[in-house]
Parts: C-alpha cells; structure tokens; sequence
C-alpha cells in the first residue's frame, strides 16, 4: 500500500496552513499584499495518482484600503504603482509602504532606513521630470530675498468723479530726510507691499486723481493722473509729485497707462534712482494696469498681485497628489525639493519578496517602468494616509478551518491505511 498520496497532502496543507498564517501575521502590516497557495496533482504514468504538490505560492496584489493618519510624511498609492527606494546598500527596491520619516540631513526613509527615490532639480530649482531617479533630500538652506520687478493690478476708477472737486488730500516728503513735504490731492488711493533687493519690505501707495488736463494746459477727457509714493516718500519730478497718465475710451476701457515721457500702454516703469537717492537699497519694478477701467461705479481694487518676497526659513515640507516635495519657508513662499517617482511592473506577481515590506524585480517581473504619479497607468499618492493590509482576515480564518480539516482528512487516510497493512499483516 502507498502512503505517499497522504503524505503529500499533509506537506501541502502544511504550506497552506503557514501561508495562511503569515497573512495573518501581517494582518496589520501597513502595504502589505497576501499570498495564496496553488495546488497540482501527481501522476507517473499510473491511473491513480501519486497525491498533490504546491505548485505556486501567488502573491495577491489587489489594493488594500487607503486610511487617513493626519502625518503628512504617511504616504499611500492610491491606484497602481510602487514607491522606489535605495536600501542601505544603495540596491533599488520596491514597496507600497509610504511611511516616511525626515532625518536631520533632509533625507526621507523609512524605517528600515531605506531612502524613498524620485526625480531631483535641475539648475533652475525645477523639478526634472524623466531624469534618472535619485535619492531624495530636502534642503534646509534659507531661501532667499527675492526683489520685486513687477506688480499687477486691475481697478476701476470711478468715472462719475469730477476733476478738481470732492478731493482728499494727503501730505507726503517730497525727500528721504523727512523734512520737506508737499500736498498730493486725490480722488482714490491704494496700497501695496514690494521688497527690496535686500528683502526689506516697501509701503507703496498710489494716489488717482481724475484730471481736465494733462500735461498743465493740455485738455483731456476720461484721463487720470497717478501719483506714487514709498514709505511715504513721493516720487518727484523736480518740485512736484510726478504723475502718470492713465487714460480710457468712452466704453470705459483702459486706453494708455504711462509716463508722458516713455509713453507706456500698460505698464509705468519705477526705478531706485526714483526713490532712494543715492541709498545702497535696490528696488526697479514695473507697475502693469491691464485690465483697468473706468465705469460709472466705487473705485475700487480687484486684484493685486507682486513677485517680491523677503527671505525664509523652512518651516515644513508637504507632499502633492503628483509627488512633488515642497518647501514650505516662513515667508510663505514655497519651493519644490524634488518629485516622488512610482514604478510599474508587466508582471509585478514576478516580484522576489524581499522582508521589510519591499520586493525586489527578477526576470518574472520584467523591468521597472518608471513614471510620475498620476501619468499612464501609474495611481496618484495620497499624503496623510497609508495603505493597509490587503488580507481578508475573514477569508482566511475560512481558509484555515478548511487548511484544518483536510490536514485532518490526509491523517485519517494514513491511519486507515495503516491499519488495513495490520489487517494483512494478521493474516500470516
């Protein structure tokens, strides 16, 4: 009698029994996939077969639930895709566990302490889309002040004003010692911040006054004269506050916007000279009124906007649906550090399971197709959340009751096999 097919069915259900139980295991385990166990019968050119073998332990790769941590270095892959990462030897592995750390040189790993890999910059400070992957680190250099070079604003000024009437009138230094001043009358005035070459902020105010003529003696219709200040210092053209034309059709739109002398449409060009009289302190920006008009309604601002700030301290990083790594400064202005890159396999049920939630490709799982988040078939990443477990802990409770009794089964044959050999074994 044979105890072969018993055998083999007891060393099957074995294996299923420890797959089972290392999903379970890793029930918890944050990107972690599960493993099912394939089975084949056994024949040798007989009629009955010679029992079962495992033919394949198949990892499952379907995706587990995304859960929210409120940590914004917990990253998940939502879709498909793995994040690249450099062990300690500086081999490329793959996992779908986001959770990433900062160390103190700005390198982000987990925590095996393997560094997450992605796209860096280029010269510029831009992120270098389809370069090679590198290991990525975030900078905590300072940023910069950066000088202001132009402002854009879009108003309406109220075309129901009068010129020379219902004017407020303000006193402004016509010189950065403070102690001559001069009048400036007006019929609508605002204010904006610019920075200087050295990061210092600028009070900058411009005052509108709805005119008959301009220049003096020169009679004109639906034209304004604007006036600028900084820091409460005029600009001056000789003993005069200087003064801007700005002009609009009889539909109200904007028709010139400029210097007399340089005949701007859009635009009014201020220079340092202007205003600092001969101070180290560099500030050259160009003022653009596009979009301005004069309607029969309140003077008043729709948008402003500068490219002017002063420098910045990293105060933290924060990661985009795309990948990208931002700089966040305490000037408010932020800065790309580098783009987390996702990999894809043909194959990813090749991949060679590698511990410490990482595999690792083989010739099953054909080469790694490097990408962007959110590009091709890759899935977007998810800050503040990470991806669980995708073990059914119900379906393998089920599985292992079943694993159970057909270990129990296999057992039982060999019992009455062995005692039918007893039996035979009588009869002499």
């Amino acid at each position: 009698m044979s105890f072969s097919q018993a055998l083999s069915g007891l060393n099957s259900q074995a294996q299923k029994l420890g797959t089972i139980g290392n999903n379970i295991a890793n029930s918890q385990t944050v990107g972690f996939k599960g493993s099912n166990v394939q089975f084949s019968d056994v024949f040798a050119n007989s009629k009955v077969g010679l029992g079962t073998r495992v033919s394949a332990v198949l990892q499952n790769f379907s995706e587990g639930n995304v859960e929210s941590t409120n940590r914004n270095l917990d990253l998940a892959v939502a879709g498909e895709g793995f994040f690249r990462y450099a062990d300690t030897s500086g081999e490329v592995v793959y996992s779908r566990n986001g959770q990433l750390s900062m160390t103190s040189e700005g390198d982000l790993i987990n925590a095996q302490g393997f560094q997450i890999m992605g796209y860096g910059l280029n010269a510029a400070g831009e992120v270098q889309v389809g370069g090679q992957p590198q290991a990525l680190n975030v900078s905590a250099e300072e940023l910069a002040a950066s000088a202001t070079t132009r402002v854009g604003t879009t108003l309406n000024l109220d075309a129901r004003k009068v010129a020379g009437s219902d004017m407020s009138t303000t006193e402004v230094r016509t010189d950065n010692t403070g102690t001559a001043t001069t009048n400036i009358d007006y019929h609508y005035s605002n204010n904006y911040t610019v920075y200087d070459s050295l990061g210092n902020p600028r009070n900058i105010t411009v005052y509108y006054e709805k005119v008959d003529e301009f220049p003096a003696g020169t009679p004109v219709q639906n034209t304004w004269a604007a006036r600028m200040t900084l820091d409460g210092q005029a600009l001056m053209n000789g003993a005069d506050p200087r003064a801007f034309e700005i002009s609009f059709d009889a539909n109200g739109k904007l028709r010139n916007a400029g210097d007399v002398a340089n005949g701007g449409i859009a635009g009014i060009e201020f220079l340092s000279a202007d205003f600092f009289n001969g101070e180290p302190d560099d500030l050259s920006f160009d003022l653009n009124l596009a979009g301005t008009t004069q309607f029969g309604n309140t003077s008043t601002v729709s948008s402003l906007t500068q490219n002017g700030y002063t420098s910045g301290t990293l105060v933290g990083i924060t990661i985009d649906e795309n990948g990208t790594i931002m700089r966040n400064y305490s000037n408010e202005e932020s800065r790309a550090a580098g783009q987390i890159a996702l990999v894809s396999f043909r194959n990813p049920e090749g991949l060679t399971p590698g511990g410490d939630n990482v595999w690792r490709a083989s010739n099953e799982s054909g080469q790694e197709l490097v990408g962007a988040p959110g590009t091709g078939l890759l899935g977007g990443i998810v800050s503040g959340a990470v991806e669980t477990s995708n073990v059914d802990m119900a379906r393998e409770l089920v599985s292992m009751i079943v694993a159970q009794r057909a270990y129990q089964a296999n057992s039982q044959t060999i019992k009455t096999q062995d005692e039918l050999l007893q039996t035979a074994i009588n009869l002499r």
